[in-house]
């Protein structure tokens, strides 16, 4: 007999940002999950884009982070396999929420719909496969902003220690991002 786990909603301290749990149908071979459905998403309240231009699947050591970017894209972002821990920066000019930061802990079943203007991150907690949705196709020079996620003045606890130095924890470039206070 098969398990079903309905799609749920929760909100964020950021506005626009929503941590989705995929509706999964469970039985004795295994699980399928609906990363996305367009009826599903719409029934639960979810704004999303009319189709995906983009979707890239990134693999991270564990320890490794990426972002913080914020581009001018919604972004839906989930895992494939292992564990994350995802950050997420309001750094919407206009924005009510703007430098609030929300913190969530990613496992397979576990999305985030990202706004586009919110600047998203993450570290592999285990070694990992990172899904990303994107609403346009990514360029290089596209606008959007990108914050160092070392920035002490977030307040972002990473559950494991990330060397600067270290090109299998951060890019350079992402080190070399400026602070928050700084857009």
């Amino acid at each position: 007999m098969a398990e079903i786990v309905p799609l749920a909603v929760a909100s964020t301290a950021i506005d626009g940002l929503l941590v989705l749990t995929t509706k999964a149908v469970t039985d004795e071979r295994g699980t399928v999950r609906e990363f996305f459905r367009a009826s599903a998403f719409t029934e639960a309240g979810v704004r999303v884009p009319g189709t995906w231009q983009q979707v890239n699947l990134t693999w991270t050591v564990r320890g490794g982070v990426r972002g913080l970017h914020g581009e001018a894209m919604t972004k839906l972002v989930g895992i494939a396999s292992g564990e994350a821990f995802g950050a997420y920066l309001d750094g919407r000019p206009a924005s009510p929420t703007r430098g609030a930061v929300v913190t969530v802990p990613l496992a397979v079943g576990t999305q985030v719909l990202v706004p586009a203007g919110v600047l998203n991150g993450f570290q592999a907690v285990t070694d990992c496969q990172y899904l990303y949705c994107f609403d346009a196709e990514w360029a290089p020079g596209m606008a959007g902003v990108a914050v160092t996620p070392l920035d002490p003045a977030l307040g972002i606890a990473w559950p494991l220690p990330i060397d600067p130095a270290n090109p299998a924890q951060i890019s350079a470039k992402d080190a070399a991002a400026p602070p928050f206070a700084a857009l």
